[in-house]
């Protein structure tokens, strides 16, 4: 079955000196949340940006990914500690996606849990939908 997820933001003034706000999520997890130009592309003050919510996307379904990988492999995850950093530069827009996963996992080596993170890092789909970012990096490491 489809889903369908919406997002809304109130946009005020121009881009460098103005803010907006994106709208509590129909589902009520999360927001609102203000997001601004200088949250972007410098500090983020207290505001968001679209990259670490694409950040914070990543991280999390990567992490389903894995943990469904894992288990159909016969070794699912008591602990998947997963990271996203999305790197913007203006003017350029999106230049680089790294994931970073520390996993305790019985019953796998090292080996196979990174061929497992491969797997997931390519396939879940929000990797997929940033499939045109020029640079894509992955560290996954068991914890020891």
């Amino acid at each position: 079955m489809a889903t369908e997820r919406r997002g809304e933001t109130t946009w005020q003034g121009d881009l460098m000196s103005g803010s907006g706000t994106i709208a509590a999520a129909p589902s009520g997890a999360f927001g609102p949340l203000d997001v601004s130009w200088a949250s972007r592309a410098e500090e983020p003050g207290g505001r968001t940006s679209p990259e670490e919510l694409i950040a914070a996307a990543h991280s999390s379904c990567f992490a389903m990914a894995l943990s469904l990988g894992l288990a159909k492999g016969g070794t699912p995850p008591e602990e998947l500690r997963t990271s996203s950093t999305i790197t913007f530069v203006p003017g350029e827009g999106i230049t680089k996606a790294a994931l970073t996963v520390e996993g305790r996992v019985p019953g796998i080596d090292e080996d196979a849990f990174r061929a497992a993170a491969e797997d997931a890092a390519a396939n879940c789909p929000v990797s997929k939908a940033l499939a045109g970012v020029p640079e894509t990096t992955l560290d996954a490491r068991l914890a020891g």
